[in-house]
């Protein structure tokens, strides 16, 4: 069940990282035709201001389709076969759901207690999706149909039929099983999603006055379950869906960011249930105090390479908001820094909530100044320095408390380690060592078509794995690949997988994640060739 769920957990994230380019593209927009920043030539109706309204209209399209965006990512993540095809297939499904959805409330409504007349939005809890008004069941809905669909493409996409019925089978076939599936689906939705859609609201309502307590709570969980991959549960019904705020929060703070920027009333007044963005919180200034503290812990004759590998995945942490890297760089050698890593984000969070922080603060520091710093500067300064001062504090507080617990318990952070070198080396290092070697090398570059600067990587993994007859599936999320195998005797050890460049692995009996950093899907792709031309 947990491979399950890790594998459910990662495939979420093919969707979702689009959302950090079009997110900042909508605010750089929304800086752009503000007056009180660029003056007249930002108003209302100049040739700057349309071209930046089509832009921003552009940027859009990602927020304004997510459930179309879940529904073709899922099957990509998530399918043992064929995936392209399970992205269609799950896309037709979904839009024969909606469709039967919106007939059935429309003609039905009274019974479901749902008024098809009043419009999208607001407390009617309907929708327009793909052009269709229905109920609004938003990424949850989208997510569950998809979950049917790749269900339905991997038990029926390989059923022969007789030559007489050939035209139907393959994605004809799934496609047809979940036309007629999706009717009863459809009408136990119709009926029991209004309920679930006021437990919703009573939810929202019962976490925005939580307060601190919740807050924590909320990035504690949020941070902890990082290992496990679950993170995504805990997150996007918050950020991407309805659990807080319709459509979730990250649509809505880019939606009124104009608003809240030009108000001058309190942001706790505006935007009360901004504590449940503040997992992004740390993820600038965490980074920060843990590598000054693997720094000042590092023996003397390894501080240089200390720095080598930590200062390229603390501004990846830093600049982007991926801390995977810096994260799974100590979560083996010492889990109870990981602990305490939650538990910092997690305070850092409710002090800044209760010092009157009430914004969406980001991610990295790209997406936060565009999102928060320079919009917000104008007339919530105070918002700015409590981020910024709360969050430099915590730095300081991350790299005393880690810089304790390396000393006091003696953990082999980079830098510490009892081998003579500092290990999980970078691409460029590994790339280089692989041309160096004359013989006895662990795997050449492979003759095979497709083959690109990611095929060695790939055919070490691929190798330290266990060998293509040892692989069942493949997946990858932000930054790991995520592989069941059949027998987990077979891996190398984990120092053979630093020797490429992972950061380190994720054992649950045979399901492996394989900590590579943001080029993980580029080494899946290579990964997923080799397997095709071994097999």
């Amino acid at each position: 069940m947990m491979e399950k769920l890790q594998r459910f957990g990662g495939a979420m994230y093919t969707p979702v990282i689009l959302f950090a380019f079009t997110g900042i593209m909508i605010a750089l927009s929304t800086l752009a035709t503000n007056e009180l920043i660029l003056g007249s030539i930002a108003a209302e109706g100049t040739i700057w201001t349309r071209v930046w309204e089509i832009i921003e209209g552009g940027a859009w399209v990602v927020f304004d389709h997510m459930e179309l965006l879940f529904v073709i990512g899922l099957p990509i993540g998530l399918a043992k076969k064929a995936n392209g095809r399970a992205a269609l297939e799950s896309l037709v499904i979904y839009l024969t759901f909606t469709t039967y959805v919106s007939g059935i409330i429309e003609f039905f409504g009274p019974a479901f207690n749902v008024d098809f007349l009043q419009e999208v939005g607001g407390e009617s809890g309907l929708a327009m999706i793909a052009g269709i008004k229905t109920l609004d069941t938003n990424i949850i809905g989208a997510i569950a149909i998809a979950g049917i669909s790749v269900w339905l493409h991997d038990r029926f996409f390989d059923t022969k039929l007789p030559d007489w019925l050939g035209i139907f089978q393959g994605s004809a076939l799934v496609v047809i099983i979940g036309f007629f599936a999706m009717i009863p689906i459809a009408v136990l939705v119709s009926w029991i999603w209004p309920m679930i859609q006021n437990g919703i609201s009573s939810l929202q309502s019962l976490l925005a006055s939580s307060g601190i307590a919740g807050v924590w709570s909320y990035v504690f969980l949020e941070r902890l379950l990082i290992p496990t991959g679950l993170h995504h549960f805990i997150y996007q019904p918050f950020a991407y869906g309805p659990a807080i705020v319709e459509g979730g929060t990250t649509a809505y703070w880019l939606e009124n960011l104009n608003t809240f920027a030009n108000s001058t009333a309190p942001m706790r007044d505006l935007f009360p249930e901004a504590g449940f963005t503040f997992h992004n919180y740390s993820k600038i200034f965490a980074p920060l105090g843990i590598a000054a503290a693997f720094y000042a812990t590092a023996n003397s004759d390894k501080k240089k390479k200390t720095l080598a590998l930590i200062v390229p995945i603390t501004l990846t942490a830093v600049l982007a908001g991926i801390t995977e890297p810096i994260e799974f760089t100590f979560l083996f050698i010492a889990p109870p820094l990981f602990l305490l890593h939650a538990i910092l984000a997690a305070t850092l969070s409710a002090t800044a909530y209760m010092a009157g922080l009430s914004s969406d603060v980001g991610g990295g520091l790209i997406r936060s100044m565009a999102q928060f710093v320079i919009p917000m500067s104008n007339n919530h300064m105070i918002q700015v320095l409590i981020w910024l001062g709360v969050g430099l504090a915590f730095s300081a507080i991350y790299f005393f408390s880690f810089r304790y617990m390396i000393m006091k318990f003696d953990y082999k952070t980079p830098g510490r380690e009892l081998e003579t070198e500092v290990k999980m080396h970078s691409k460029k290092e590994y790339r280089d060592k692989k041309k160096k070697e004359k013989e006895g090398a662990a795997v050449s570059e492979p003759a095979i078509e497709g083959a690109n600067q990611y095929t060695p990587q790939a055919a070490h993994y691929l190798e330290a794995l266990g060998g293509p007859n040892n692989i069942l599936n493949v997946n990858n999320c932000a930054t790991r690949l995520r592989v069941s195998v059949k027998n987990s005797d077979l891996l190398a050890p984990d120092s053979h997988f630093k020797e490429a460049g992972a950061h380190g692995l994720v054992k649950k009996g045979n399901a492996i994640q394989v900590i590579i950093g943001l080029d993980v899907p580029q080494v899946r792709d290579q990964f997923e060739n080799l397997l095709g031309n071994e097999k």
